[in-house]
């Protein structure tokens, strides 16, 4: 497993819902973890490793643990909207300011097969809401302006250009 990045087609297709929660998710959660802690992220969904299924994993700062959304479903989003940076994995060496909502109730499945309601907010909800779209082929650079997206493309474009020389 590795991480795909911008161009990889399948960070722009909608991942299918997980039909059986199986054991073997356990083993993916925790290798997508693995990835995700040494890219140095917060959060990591089946699309950015080429597994077009409905799952994402994360951990809110270094003192929270792990954990796994399998098949989640935002419930509800406040109408109050924060802006904030954002980075992503699969666009590495890219940062912008991106508006979401500040709260957010979600439902999903936990890696063991166990269902679960949270209501977050703040950094978590926002991590939340960024890996959910990538369930959704969506990346957070398709919420800015398309001139700051444009701008962004081209810086994403020089830094990878230098680390692949």
């Amino acid at each position: 497993m590795k991480i795909i990045t911008l161009g990889d087609e399948a960070l722009r297709q909608k991942a299918a819902p997980i039909k059986e929660i199986r054991p073997n998710y356990r083993d993916i959660a925790a290798e997508m973890i693995d990835l995700m802690v040494g890219g140095g992220g917060v959060g990591l969904a089946g699309p950015q490793v080429g597994l077009m299924e409905r799952i994402f994993v994360l951990r809110c700062g270094s003192n929270d643990e792990p954990r796994a959304f399998l098949n989640p479903s935002i419930l509800a989003t406040s109408e109050e909207r924060i802006k904030h940076e954002e980075g992503c994995l699969s666009l590495p060496g890219v940062w912008a300011d991106v508006a979401r909502s500040k709260k957010i109730t979600v439902q999903a499945w936990n890696e063991r097969g166990r269902p679960f309601t949270l209501d977050a907010d703040g950094i978590l909800a926002r991590i939340i809401q960024h890996e959910n779209d990538h369930l959704n082929g969506i990346l957070f650079i398709d919420h800015l302006s398309e001139l700051r997206q444009s701008r962004l493309l081209k810086q994403y474009e020089k830094v990878n250009k230098r680390k692949r020389k």
